[in-house]
């Protein structure tokens, strides 16, 4: 199968050492021998008689004569080092790129929360991903299914398949794309701004949400429609508090966060279970702003390839 790319470049490190030192070798010869052709035109002898000009001058020696093509060979060895050397390094270069090269894959539900939460991020930073849809409700929930236990043990929406690896939770995931494709800053630089934007997406994704998260609702029956507005009333009212303090345009300042991503499925998860919206001010200027933002109309569950027909914008 021959050596792998990092086998080659420690081989040639290896040999990098002997070759180095052959051209130390040379070079110090080189400049021995021009300092003898340097002597050599000192000491000609030039005989001038009447009718013509004779110049005798000194042979080379029988060392010079034998070290010419040894020397000549180590110039030869120096150059095929080098170039193998760069082209392995060029080669390993791009056998990396290339291993990170293929398109993501995003597991994702229409109606998830926690995955639209990840499209804006993709569709922020522009990413093109390839969608698999698992329906959370249809054959008894095709999150249970073995293929996509042994894709993520938890059994839940969104997972995606980035860079070689597959990552779950969808906070997880937008912080991954945020430290490997920066661009733009869904955290902002000032350290004080960013434990506020984590601090309000962490308030959604761990206080709000989960509570009223589908397989929560399954075991409260008849109550699940009085479980979810509470759960989210409660959540609402710190939050309209903490945004008077932090927003600008947005949840924190004047720059989309982590924390509008966060903000927009749970005001749509709200709407969807009749949440009365008139005490949060500040939640649905907020929400309205950003819905006006491209990437948060491509990412609508209104607008994805598994949303149902009558759903459909």
């Amino acid at each position: 199968m021959g050596y792998p790319i990092l086998a080659i470049l420690d081989m040639y490190k290896e040999g990098s050492f002997i070759v180095s030192r052959l051209f130390v070798h040379y070079w110090k010869h080189q400049v021995q021998l021009d300092n003898e052709k340097a002597i050599m035109r000192d000491s000609d002898v030039t005989c001038m008689p009447k009718s013509r000009t004779v110049t005798f001058r000194k042979e080379p020696s029988l060392l010079q004569t034998l070290l010419s093509p040894v020397l000549e060979f180590l110039k030869c060895l120096l150059l095929m080092h080098f170039f193998s050397l760069q082209s392995i390094l060029w080669c390993s270069q791009h056998i990396t790129l290339l291993s990170f090269s293929s398109q993501p894959i995003l597991y994702s539900y229409f109606r998830s929360s926690c995955s639209w939460r990840v499209r804006i991020a993709l569709a922020l930073k522009g990413i093109s991903y390839d969608l698999v849809p698992v329906n959370l409700i249809k054959d008894g929930g095709q999150q249970f299914s073995a293929e996509f236990k042994a894709l993520n043990p938890m059994q839940q929406v969104p997972a995606l398949k980035i860079d070689g690896i597959t990552l779950s939770q969808s906070l997880a995931i937008i912080n991954y794309l945020e430290e490997t494709r920066p661009n733009p800053r869904l955290l902002p630089q000032d350290p004080k701004r960013r434990a506020q934007v984590r601090m309000i997406a962490d308030h959604i994704a761990s206080g709000i949400q989960p509570l009223q998260n589908l397989s929560v609702l399954k075991q409260m029956g008849e109550k699940k429609m009085e479980w979810a507005q509470n759960c989210i009333t409660s959540g609402f009212q710190a939050l309209e508090q903490i945004l008077q303090h932090t927003a600008g345009h947005y949840c924190v300042g004047d720059e989309v966060s982590m924390a509008d991503l966060c903000l927009v499925p749970q005001v749509a998860n709200a709407e969807r279970f009749k949440v009365d919206m008139g005490p949060y001010p500040t939640i649905t200027r907020i929400n309205k702003a950003l819905l006006e933002l491209e990437a948060f109309k491509i990412s609508h569950p209104s607008r994805q390839p598994d949303t149902p027909a009558e759903l459909r914008a």
